[in-house]
């Protein structure tokens, strides 16, 4: 993918936080005229050492308020963009394009009483920003967090999430807010045991939530392993829960950049 000069802006980093060998977080500034709704993604460019741009879609971590963007990125062996990426420290430059993109936003669900928001790995990102706004909390009355990772080390925003109710804008939402994280190679204490769609398919997902997930009051999305997705998106078809589309409002929204 290329990209011209005018559809770009050159940003700094502000941070690069590593979280575990494979995973890191990035902090950058901010161009003013940039805009994008919570759960949508950008393309980031990196430089490499021959001259040319790598580019790939990221999501953003940091809300549509934030003076930053944060982004949440895993290091893929040999990958071309993130070991560019990954190599990159505080006072570097980052390209971002000037449009943000993606569907997985609010406006995708027309009405619902329950939020669902599954995701894997990295695939948290979206669902952090969209927390972090205050529209989710006053248009939904029961938002369950559904963070499925290999090893319990890899949980990453972990103080960012206990301290979503805490925040003065927040505080009253308290009781909408139910976070699950799962693990799936490890069996800790206070934690779910298996895949999304294993414990979908159990009811042991619901079960923990205490929540029903119907066609009638929940609205789901999903973000994520591309395989967790579509498993997940077939699970919820066989229940009548279909995709959101403009011209066909549903109950499922999902993230396609992957």
């Amino acid at each position: 993918m290329t990209a011209s000069a005018d559809k770009f802006t050159r940003q700094t980093l502000l941070n690069v936080t590593p979280l575990t060998p494979s995973l890191f977080t990035l902090r950058t500034t901010r161009d003013a005229g940039f805009r994008f709704q919570a759960g949508q993604f950008a393309r980031l460019g990196v430089t490499k050492a021959d001259g040319s741009v790598v580019w790939r879609a990221y999501s953003m971590v940091s809300s549509p308020h934030d003076e930053f963007l944060e982004f949440f990125s895993i290091v893929v062996p040999d990958g071309e963009f993130t070991s560019e990426l990954s190599r990159l420290r505080e006072g570097d430059s980052l390209l971002i394009e000037k449009q943000a993109f993606g569907y997985l936003t609010l406006d995708r669900f027309v009405d619902g009483r329950d939020l669902w928001l599954l995701s894997t790995g990295t695939g948290i990102a979206p669902f952090l920003s969209i927390l972090q706004d205050f529209e989710v909390w006053e248009k939904f009355e029961r938002i369950v967090l559904v963070y499925s990772v290999r090893e319990a080390k890899e949980l990453a925003y972990q103080e960012l999430i206990a301290g979503l109710t805490e925040r003065d804008y927040l505080a009253e939402y308290a009781e909408k807010f139910l976070f699950l994280p799962l693990v799936t190679r490890e069996n800790p204490p206070g934690m779910l045991h298996g895949r999304i769609t294993h414990l979908l398919e159990s009811g042991d997902l619901e079960k923990a939530a205490a929540l029903d997930m119907t066609p009638e009051h929940s609205r789901v999305m999903l973000c994520g392993n591309p395989q967790m997705v579509e498993d997940t998106r077939a699970l919820l078809k066989a229940r009548d829960m279909n995709l959101s589309l403009s011209r066909r409002p549903g109950q499922v929204a999902v993230e396609t950049y992957w």
